[in-house]
């Protein structure tokens, strides 16, 4: 038992230590970290303790491990609160969360948005539109073009909810993807481009109900 106390809280421990790096900026979001082995030497520990701390953070919404590709940094904070929240909940559930404070957000942004902020929903619309894109990448661009959405409504609370919500989001999009590719990209491409209009025309109405229509339509998918 004390083994495995001592191993728990050096995992621990290690979680800290890579989350302090990743809070001080070398690590930034986006970032992949580096080799297992490198990483554990560079920290100090073991492999399988260092995979104890990459599971621990991943749990919390900081690191992604993917697949063939490596680990990610995906956020640069944990709340643990709300974290729990988001684990215990069902993803249904957050999706309907997400309507709720997407389709406002999309309307205040239609109030607020700047021509900066509205370039950077151009930039980020135009990436989720590659058609090369893997099913991961076309996640992350999705989600990258959503949270400029969220951003250009300058509201700090919807936007840190937002990012709570990405973790859990990206993965049941990527199974979703994955299982059920988009039936007609035609139209999610237009309901996209007909959000990115109304909020270039400053038409709050016509941006919260094409944001509201377009993710009622993945909850109806996922259910």
């Amino acid at each position: 038992m004390a083994l495995v106390i001592q191993r728990n809280r050096l995992a621990a421990q290690t979680a800290e230590i890579l989350l302090g790096r990743i809070r001080s900026g070398e690590w930034p979001l986006g970032h992949k970290l580096p080799a297992e082995t490198t990483l554990a030497l560079g920290v100090g520990v073991g492999r399988s303790t260092l995979r104890e701390a990459i599971r621990e953070l991943a749990g919390k919404g900081v690191l992604d491990s993917r697949q063939g590709s490596g680990v990610f940094v995906i956020s640069t904070d944990i709340t643990e609160d709300w974290d729990v929240v988001l684990r215990r909940v069902s993803i249904l559930s957050v999706f309907e969360a997400r309507i709720a404070i997407e389709a406002e957000a999309a309307s205040l942004a239609a109030h607020r948005r700047t021509p900066s902020d509205l370039r950077a929903i151009r930039r980020a619309f135009a990436r989720r539109s590659d058609a090369n894109l893997s099913v991961e990448d076309f996640v992350d661009a999705d989600m990258r073009f959503h949270r400029e959405v969220v951003a250009a409504g300058h509201n700090d609370v919807m936007m840190e909810l937002f990012d709570g919500f990405v973790p859990r989001v990206r993965l049941a999009m990527i199974e979703m993807l994955k299982l059920r590719p988009i039936g007609n990209s035609e139209d999610d491409e237009s309901a996209h481009g007909a959000l990115v209009e109304a909020i270039a025309d400053r038409n709050p109405a016509a941006a919260a109900q094409s944001s509201r229509a377009h993710l009622a339509g993945i909850h109806r998918a996922l259910s």
